[in-house]
């Protein structure tokens, strides 16, 4: 029975750990990097499985995606050597006739950590509020958005207002951005709460939504110029 009380810390560091890559990848995606690669950026670093060239020359060339792999690279080293302690303590403090059913409690475990990283929603709910957190947090100085998309003469950002009544009112990200080309919807804000452009593909827009939109700057305006007139 003694070794039930390190087996299930050593479940629970895992689960933690499967937390703090999201959490990770979620910070590298703050900084402009794509969502499956920032993923799996957070899991070579926190892992210590190394970068191609290529795909190290974007971290060490970015303050901010330095920091944030710096402390993934900690929190794995951290998070290896706990499963490894007491992983190990739990094998030596259990009797032979017990092994089998703790094998299968483990397996079981980790069985139910991997369901709750499959499971989408769930997931969606954890990396919306780190990046919540992210937003209001000062931990990060993330680079100005000039930098950021690096922006050339033309292109720019702006924001469409959906007004009551307007086309854009009832229809979802997925519909306008595949009716335009070369223009790239990055979120919405709704009140206070900013939504990432991911995570509401298929939801339907509401009055009083604003649309932030990357593109080329005249015909962001051609486009969402409303009926009475220019933007």
């Amino acid at each position: 029975m003694t070794g039930m009380y390190f087996l299930i810390p050593t479940l629970m560091v895992i689960f933690l750990s499967m937390l703090f890559v999201r959490a990770g990848a979620i910070a590298l995606v703050r900084t402009g990097m794509h969502y499956e690669q920032a993923k799996f950026q957070a899991l070579s670093a926190f892992t210590a499985t190394g970068f191609t060239t290529r795909e190290a020359e974007k971290v060490v060339n970015h303050p901010t995606r330095r920091k944030i792999i710096s402390i993934l690279m900690i929190g794995g080293y951290a998070g290896i050597a706990a499963v490894t302690v007491s992983g190990t303590s739990s094998l030596v403090s259990t009797s032979a006739q017990n092994i089998p059913r703790n094998v299968l409690i483990f397996f079981l475990g980790l069985v139910v950590i991997y369901a709750i990283a499959r499971h989408i929603g769930l997931m969606q709910r954890w990396e919306a509020m780190v990046e919540r957190l992210l937003y209001r947090s000062s931990l990060f100085e993330f680079e100005p958005v000039e930098e950021l998309l690096h922006l050339t003469e033309g292109f720019g950002l702006v924001k469409v207002e959906v007004e009551a009544g307007s086309p854009l009112a009832g229809q979802s990200i997925k519909q306008i951005g595949s009716a335009r080309k070369d223009t790239l919807i990055l979120g919405v804000e709704r009140g206070k709460t900013w939504i990432p452009a991911r995570q509401m593909k298929e939801e339907l827009l509401q009055a009083g939504d604003q649309l932030i939109v990357y593109g080329l700057l005249e015909r962001l305006k051609e486009e969402f110029a409303p009926a009475g007139g220019p933007p």
